[in-house]
């Protein structure tokens, strides 16, 4: 199974391919069969035992019900899997499989990038080309929480990811602690990945005030001193800052509610769908309301399908990227059941070059072009790709449960949906925040 974490920062694509790195152990995740008396522990830690494996820990939480299994690295996985899979004590097993971002190539910054001046937002001080970059009016942004009075107020949305900044002055006011699956352990920020040196070399009041841009990798640029530029322009850093980049759109989108950063994925792109899994369990033991999966992998999981239906029953609503390749192609979860897939537009309204298309995994559309959000140290980028389409139906998702948290994922593409026709190849419309919440109000009313 090949999985990517999808968006570009500046124009590039970062697309995932397989890789086998070098590690100590191959990884399973398994589901254990409920047998006589036993927990399922019991029975995945009796199975074990009789093949070599070790139960590391289970995946879903307080549910206890599927794990991540390992043995030693040398043997055929593949071999060890139908094994797994032949026990009457396993329900079910896949391989817990890692990959690897590649960038893409960045186009110049756009002129919202630069405008510099601060201005206030919902407690603290921004860039204006944070809050007046096209894909506010375009979408209705400032409109509808002037008309509406919503801000996602008492909303928490997951965002399952690289990390976030938890410093950043435009996002402090909203992160929650969060947790960090690469690691585990509790906290959610992507500086841990930043060698401390090059930490503390930063000045965050100058960064936040740079107008000048620098390319931190293939597929980044970033208002950010020359210095860090060059400190940052390594592979192991090939997806740093993806995090926060969404987080910030999200913050756009419903500026107070509570962001729950879910760091399933390293400042290289690299990440495990165990820790994935994790994170979309963790998101619903914390109550959280809406999930951002700014991802896609090529092939469904079973444990995958799972995890969304848990979600589901507890009617959080779950967006996910449509896909970078350009291409009517179906990627999961955007292709899931009750999973709001999310393609790219342009500013004129057309499905953007890189995005996949196709009713079967795009069900809405948002501006993906230039998107201007918040930088790791106090800065802003730019971006580009289905990644930073979806947190804007995220945080809308979260205006729209401020109304009424009892909506579903289905309700909200309903809602959402209402807006500007694009083509058939998008099953609804683009995304339209007044047109959105109208829809969502009548809904309401009827059902009183």
């Amino acid at each position: 199974m090949k999985r990517r974490i999808l968006a570009t920062v500046i124009v590039g694509v970062l697309a995932w391919a397989n890789v086998v790195p070098a590690h100590a152990e191959q990884r399973f995740i398994a589901r254990p069969t409920v047998l006589w008396l036993l927990n399922p522990a019991q029975v995945i830690g009796g199975v074990c035992r009789l093949l070599g494996c070790t139960v590391r820990y289970a995946l879903d939480g307080q549910l206890g019900q599927v794990f991540l299994v390992t043995r030693p690295d040398g043997g055929d996985p593949i071999a060890f899997l139908a094994l797994l899979l032949s026990n009457v004590g396993i329900q079910d097993a896949e391989l817990d499989h890692v990959v690897r971002t590649a960038g893409g190539n960045a186009a110049s910054p756009p002129p919202a990038l630069l405008d510099t001046e601060l201005v206030p937002f919902y407690g603290s001080e921004v860039r204006r080309g944070y809050v007046e970059q096209p894909a506010d009016g375009i979408l209705g942004i400032s409109a509808a929480h002037a008309r509406y009075r919503l801000t996602g107020a008492g909303i928490t949305v997951a965002v399952i990811d690289s990390g976030i900044d938890p410093t950043h002055p435009a996002l402090a006011r909203v992160v929650l602690q969060g947790y960090d699956f690469t690691r585990n352990r509790e906290g959610g920020s992507e500086l841990g990945d930043v060698d401390q040196s090059t930490v503390a070399a930063l000045d965050q009041s100058t960064v936040a005030s740079l107008d000048t841009t620098g390319w931190v990798n293939q597929s980044t640029i970033a208002c950010l001193d020359q210095s860090t530029v060059a400190a940052l322009d390594t592979p192991e850093y090939a997806a740093f800052g993806h995090g926060t980049l969404v987080a910030g759109v999200v913050h756009r989108t419903a500026p107070e509610a509570a962001i729950l950063p879910l760091k399933a994925f390293r400042a290289n792109g690299s990440g495990y769908l165990s820790d994935v899994l994790r994170a979309m369990y963790y998101a619903a033991d914390k109550r959280a309301k809406v999930v951002n999966m700014s991802f896609d992998f090529d092939d469904s999981s079973h444990e995958l399908e799972r995890a969304i239906r848990h979600l589901h029953a507890k009617k959080i609503v779950t967006v996910a990227a449509a896909g970078n390749d350009g291409q009517r192609l179906v990627v999961y979860p955007a292709g899931l059941s009750n999973v709001i897939g999310v393609a790219s537009t342009t500013d004129v309204d057309t499905i953007a070059s890189f995005s996949n298309f196709g009713p079967e995994v795009a069900w809405i559309a948002a501006p993906g072009e230039g998107i201007v959000s918040t930088y790791p140290f106090g800065a802003y980028a730019a971006a580009w790709g289905t990644s930073f389409s979806t947190p804007f139906a995220a945080g809308a998702a979260a205006l729209l449960a401020q109304l009424d948290s009892r909506i579903t994922a289905r309700q909200a593409v309903d809602a959402e949906g209402q807006a500007v026709w694009i083509s058939a190849d998008i099953m609804r419309g683009r995304l339209a925040l007044p047109a959105a919440i109208e829809a969502w109000r009548r809904t309401i009313n009827a059902s009183r």
